[in-house]
């Protein structure tokens, strides 16, 4: 596994009301897998949580690279779209 560390995300805008987090990490399970635990709702809340079972850690990290990537390009469309409502004003 190339990178077992658990990865905290959070966005905040107050002026949309919004706090997120988003938390990813790899717990190794008994039979020799590994799953991906994410973790995201409200900053302040318990939020949800999904838990995914692989085969092997290295799978589980390739999916949450894969993840962060998601959430990086959309929270960056995000910002795109948020400049360009505050370019029209």
């Amino acid at each position: 596994m190339s990178n077992s560390d658990p990865v905290h995300l959070r966005r905040v805008d107050p002026a949309q009301n919004m706090r997120r987090f988003y938390s990813l990490s790899i717990q190794p399970t008994l039979f020799g897998g590994a799953s991906l635990i994410r973790d995201w709702g409200r900053i302040g809340t318990r939020g949800q949580t999904m838990m995914e079972t692989f085969d092997t850690a290295d799978d589980a990290d390739d999916v949450k690279e894969a993840v962060i990537e998601l959430i990086q390009a959309a929270t960056a469309k995000a910002d795109e779209k948020k400049e360009e409502k505050e370019e029209k004003k």
